[in-house]
């Protein structure tokens, strides 16, 4: 099965189990979401990332896009838990990848740069279209795939879905130009443009003064940079909090920005706390306590190989 089939099949089953709850009321489809597994959901992704050989970020915005697949259309919807509109879509996928984009369809065709033609569009370029015979102007944007194909909340009455891009009006290029991985001495962790969430990553470090690179270094070995990841253990998310310290925080772990920044906030502290990176490291993995009560890395496997990993990533996006 190749990958459009595999993601149309996916919509068709959740479709077929879940329209008429959808049809009730937007706690139905809150329900039904759930049910279907479609919050984190990354599967139906991997095969459009391969097909195009995209990007590390590109293949961000295809796996976060395919998220909502099956969230219905609703038109000025912004939350994905009610409806989505197609530009509430694009707002809603950039902005967990720490990307902000206008609010309407018309607004955001004035983003980033222009792409000459179908032919030169990449995953995460955004396909714009005049529909309206009746006012000019752009009117309706999907999020390209690859393969003709593009990501769409289509319209009243439609969940989003894959479909054919056709003939759009204009083509935007809103992801960042990003350089191959290098390694620097800086420690700005320039080295992490070209890893999911980069973004996120960057803009993080900034607000609280912690390495880039190791922010992705711990989504890495955590989770490996998937946002809906659940351990048996109960850690959530990007970053891999517990419940409890996520709610001590105020982070919601399985949002990619709040996770993030949640993090450089916690080893900050954890960092200020033990007085090195190790030691946050281990408390971030151990607890703060086991750290406290071994005086040190704790002797644990599990937590030595995870800061011996973290600390290696981290180098290596440097």
């Amino acid at each position: 099965m190749d990958g459009l089939t595999a993601v149309q099949a996916r919509i068709s089953q959740i479709q077929t189990r879940f329209t008429p709850q959808i049809a009730q009321t937007s706690t139905g489809w809150a329900s039904a979401a759930a049910a279907a597994g479609l919050s984190g959901t990354t599967a139906a992704a991997g095969s459009y990332a391969t097909s195009a050989a995209g990007t590390a970020s590109e293949t961000a915005v295809v796996t976060e896009a395919s998220k909502y697949l099956g969230v219905p259309y609703l038109w000025g919807g912004t939350d994905p838990a009610k409806g989505l509109d197609c530009s509430g879509l694009v707002q809603v996928v950039f902005g967990n990848l720490g990307i902000d984009l206008p609010r309407t369809s018309s607004q955001q065709a004035t983003s980033g740069t222009a792409v000459a033609s179908l032919a030169d569009a990449r995953p995460g370029d955004l396909v714009f279209f005049d529909h309206s015979s009746s006012r000019a102007g752009i009117d309706h944007v999907g999020i390209y795939v690859g393969d003709g194909k593009m990501i769409a909340a289509p319209q009243a009455g439609e969940n989003v879905k894959v479909q054919d891009v056709g003939t759009p009006t204009s083509i935007r290029r809103v992801l960042p130009q990003t350089a191959p991985v290098a390694a620097t001495s800086g420690g700005s962790g320039s080295g992490i443009a070209g890893v999911p969430y980069a973004n996120l990553f960057t803009s993080a470090a900034g607000r609280h003064g912690i390495d880039a690179s190791l922010l992705a270094a711990v989504a890495s070995v955590e989770s490996d940079f998937d946002a809906g990841a659940v351990s048996p253990a109960g850690a959530q998310g990007l970053m891999q909090f517990m419940p409890a310290t996520a709610s001590g925080l105020g982070v919601s772990p399985l949002d990619p920005a709040s996770a993030v920044d949640g993090a450089a906030r916690y080893l900050k502290q954890l960092t200020s706390q033990f007085g090195s990176t190790e030691l946050a490291l281990a408390a971030y993995n151990a607890g703060p306590g086991t750290v406290s009560r071994y005086g040190g890395i704790p002797p644990y496997p599990e937590t030595q190989n995870y800061v011996s990993a973290v600390m290696s990533k981290a180098e290596a996006y440097r």
